[in-house]
């Protein structure tokens, strides 16, 4: 799957500028379509699929919903709609979480060649992903550690919770998305 990453950062409008303060505004509105001025989960999963309108992004559920529950962790107000629902303030970070898990989860998706959610043992020390995980990450010493240091439940696979918090621990980038302008 090739990713448009130019539609992508355009429709993420989360620097902290006016002109992406307005483009978060309308965008807000457009997905906030009962005007209560909040947001469940499924009204931003449908936000992305009917407002900004990137299929990748939509096909991408897990970093969708692991986006919307970063944010609500790491909110450090009290939500006066309780911890189900995003606020607008908390909108900037959900839209820049959302850039940055969907290309953790292009990461995911390239190594989990078998298609089913999950990176087996097996796939994550092939003898072609040294390389690019070195270009993500930087080195890696011992695939296999690595492997288990990410299985943090033990279960013998790496599931996309598991990697999400691997991924930012280890400021994953990988070579062929096109980067947001620095806010």
């Amino acid at each position: 799957m090739s990713v448009d990453w130019e539609e992508v950062n355009t429709k993420l409008p989360f620097a902290r500028t006016k002109e992406d303060f307005a483009k978060r505004k309308e965008l807000w509105d457009a997905m906030d379509v009962n005007g209560n001025g909040f947001l469940s989960l499924a009204e931003v999963t449908k936000g992305v699929r009917d407002v900004l309108a990137v299929d990748e992004l939509f096909d991408a559920i897990p970093a969708i919903n692991r986006s919307f529950h970063h944010c609500k962790n790491v909110s450090t107000n009290p939500s006066e709609h309780g911890p189900d629902f995003i606020e607008f303030r908390e909108f900037r970070l959900l839209l820049q979480t959302l850039r940055q898990f969907f290309e953790y989860y292009q990461a995911f998706d390239r190594i989990d060649t078998g298609d089913d959610d999950r990176i087996s043992k097996e796939e994550f020390t092939s003898d072609g992903l040294k390389a690019a995980m070195e270009k993500w990450v930087g080195p890696v010493e011992d695939m296999e550690g690595e492997f288990d240091s990410i299985d943090t439940n033990g279960g013998g696979q790496i599931l996309f919770n598991e990697f999400i918090d691997w991924a930012l621990a280890r400021d994953l980038d990988i070579e062929d998305d096109i980067e947001p302008e620095e806010d």
